[in-house]
């Protein structure tokens, strides 16, 4: 094969893709650079393989090698492992926008690997992995509707930003993906943007990537390989079998989407695919249960998708614009820091709180260097969670994704560590799903901080919106359930509070999604979003005034940097002894910055004035209590502050004459004295007459 280059000016950086010189016996491979960032994007769809699965089994892989950024991989064995949270969720983002592109009748496996083979530090991978799975998918001959193209954009001071560099901070972090007509996907953090922002900042992203678009298609017109022959069609079959199931059994299936639970549908359903089974085994037709099966969830979706389009009705009977019923309940769980359970409809939370110090803080290792993570966010989601039996193991991509939308959702309002010193854990234990358990989470989480007594900024709530549309008409829904999520067109969820979006999160399953649709769309998730934050607002309308009792005490204080090493000791020694005389835990940064935590405010106290006495001096004009360590004829020492040593002078013991010092005090004895300061030699000063000179 024949190398073919293509180059674009791309925002001020140069971006690459070549094929035909790695990976030549992948289905399609394209190497992608933008700056000093490279990827290898591979595809290989399984030839051989007959297309009797009912499902397409595609599976995305996106890999960071630790040599792309000159590193090591830290740990004990020096190789990479198990795959990152960043990998996992970069994995989903590429995931999303291609998937719906393949054609409806092609169920090969098929496989795409990312690998990143050289990193900037500056160039993300994640957006040129999109681009380039894309173009390697142009190119492969599958029967893949595209191609696709990514941006990420941010926004400051009134402007947007194309692809700004990593580590650049704005108030929106945005990554969006789409074809030449429309966008499928998109991906985003925001600090409480208004819905016109962000419609605009859709906008500006699918203006920003044509020119992307326009380069794959050249590309995949010099270097596309002969298209893949599908299997012959068996429309006219499946047309048959299609209408003898909507002729006999459509009534059926309307009762069964009668009932009002999600257990008893689907109950009702299983029995109608058994009858339908047992009328195509008694006409001895032979039809493949999995293909059989595939029909009828089509006959399915054409009965909620057409009762919906022609009543405006939904299976549940609300309108489109309705939202289930909310119940919540606060300060559950009586020995956590905090906790809330958020139900709305058959979905229901339970978010639980847990406040701790630096040391309880996520460390991540990434290409991009170490960092810590303060805040966290773990999502949950159980099999009994929709009355399943299953597996349970570490997390999977789901739960990681969900997991991190509801935290970027909550992340915007959560205080910065100078106004909350705690490290944060949110988890949210998906209890029952019928559809957004994610920003149900989102709800649960803001209830359980706030019942914590954390002073976030406001209340964070989410809804996610669907949509049903045909050649002539559509309808978008507010608050969908699984089936409406299962059999619509759109996945569109929005978080934030009542000033602006936190998050949004969108999938579009089919073409034709006009920004109208997207435009309607979020002003009808703004107005959800509002009903539900008053909803919440009946419960706790604000975080609660003092920390939840069973919370770690915590005090913070600064001391000079020089005292650092006089804090710590040699070998930690002085520190250790703080930590087990007081019983806290005690965490110091470069910069002075000192951090004590115990579960009482005892333990907490004893250690902060242990750290004062070492790394601050005594304050001129207060009175500390001290221990006379000796005895002269012309007055005591007083040892009255950490290590430190004072002279009381007989003439400042009384306001009467003291003739002989040890008549009146002993080695060892305690007294109350006031520092006045040090000598011109730097000794310090005391005196016990208290009231005198305070005056």
């Amino acid at each position: 094969m024949v190398a073919k280059k293509k180059e674009v000016e791309w925002s001020g950086r140069s971006l690459f893709l070549e094929t035909g010189r790695y990976a030549t016996q992948a289905t399609g491979s394209v190497l992608v650079r933008y700056g000093d960032t490279v990827v290898l994007c591979a595809v290989v769809a399984d030839k051989s393989q007959e297309s009797t699965a009912d499902f397409f089994p595609l599976t995305v892989n996106y890999v960071e090698k630790a040599y792309a950024a000159g590193k090591v991989p830290g740990g004990y064995i020096k190789r990479e492992g198990r795959p990152s949270e960043k990998e996992t969720l970069v994995s989903r983002l590429i995931d999303r926008p291609i998937r719906p592109l393949f054609h409806k009748n092609f169920k090969n496996e098929t496989q795409v690997i990312c690998t990143v083979l050289s990193f900037d530090g500056k160039n993300d991978a994640d957006i040129i992995s999109i681009i380039g799975t894309s173009a390697a998918l142009a190119i492969s001959g599958l029967p893949f509707m595209g191609p696709v193209a990514a941006a990420r954009i941010g926004y400051e001071r009134g402007e947007f930003l194309l692809n700004p560099p990593l580590g650049h901070t704005s108030d929106l972090d945005l990554v969006i993906a789409g074809t030449r007509d429309g966008v499928l996907m998109v991906e985003s953090g925001a600090n409480e943007l208004s819905e016109d922002e962000m419609l605009h900042a859709l906008k500006f992203g699918h203006a920003s990537f044509q020119p992307i678009i326009d380069m794959i298609e050249e590309l995949a017109s010099e270097a596309a390989c002969e298209p893949w022959v599908l299997p012959d069609s068996a429309e006219n079959s499946d047309g048959v079998l299609l209408a003898e199931i909507r002729n006999n059994f459509t009534e059926d299936i309307g009762k069964a989407y009668e009932g009002q639970s999600k257990l008893l549908r689907n109950a009702a359903l299983a029995e109608v695919y058994r009858k339908i089974l047992l009328h195509f085994q008694e006409s001895d037709q032979k039809v493949e249960d999995s293909v059989l099966n595939e029909k009828f969830h089509d006959v399915c979706s054409e009965f909620v998708r057409s009762k919906l389009l022609t009543t405006g009705r939904r299976i549940d009977g609300r309108t489109p614009t309705e939202i289930r019923k909310i119940n919540i309940d606060v300060s559950v769980l009586p020995m956590v820091h905090g906790s809330a359970v958020f139900s709305r409809g058959e979905t229901q939370v339970m978010a639980v709180t847990t406040l701790g110090t630096a040391q309880d803080e996520q460390s991540v290792d990434s290409l991009a260097g170490e960092y810590k993570e303060r805040f966290a966010l773990h999502y949950n989601f159980p099999p009994f969670s929709v009355g399943e039996v299953g597996r349970l193991g570490s997390p999977g991509r789901r739960e990681i994704g969900h997991g991190r939308l509801a935290w970027r959702a909550v992340n915007a309002v959560v205080p910065s560590r100078d106004q909350f010193p705690y490290s944060i854990r949110v988890v949210s234990e998906v209890l029952s799903c019928n559809g957004s358990s994610s920003m149900a989470t989102v709800c649960g989480a803001s209830l359980a901080l706030m019942d914590a007594g954390v002073p976030l900024k406001s209340a964070v709530a989410g809804i996610a919106i669907g949509l049903v549309m045909d050649d002539t008409k559509s309808v978008i829904l507010s608050d969908i359930m699984g089936e409406e999520d299962h059999l619509g067109d759109m996945d569109f969820k929005v978080a934030g509070t009542a000033a602006g979006i936190t998050a949004l999160q969108m999938d579009i399953k089919v073409t034709g999604v006009t920004f109208e649709i997207i435009e309607q769309a979020v002003r009808q998730a703004r107005d959800g979003r509002l009903h539900i934050l008053k909803e919440m607002a009946k419960i706790l309308r604000q975080h609660r005034g003092d920390l939840n009792e069973n919370a770690p005490k915590m005090t913070t204080i600064s001391i000079p940097k020089d005292k650092i090493r006089e804090v710590i000791g040699s070998g930690g020694k002085v520190i250790r002894e703080i930590i087990e005389i007081s019983g806290a835990k005690v965490d110091i940064d470069d910069d002075g910055n000192v951090t004590v935590s115990a579960q009482n405010a005892l333990s907490t106290e004893i250690a902060v004035n242990m750290i004062r006495e070492i790394a601050l001096d005594p304050v001129n004009g207060t009175v500390y209590r001290g221990k006379i360590v000796k005895i002269m004829d012309f007055g005591v020492f007083v040892n009255f502050y950490g290590s430190r040593d004072g002279l009381v002078h007989v003439s400042e013991m009384s306001d009467k004459r003291v003739e002989n010092v040890s008549d009146i005090f002993s080695e060892g004895d305690e007294v109350d004295v006031l520092f006045l300061g040090y000598d011109s030699k730097g000794r310090a000063k005391l005196t016990m007459k208290l009231d005198a000179k305070r005056t």
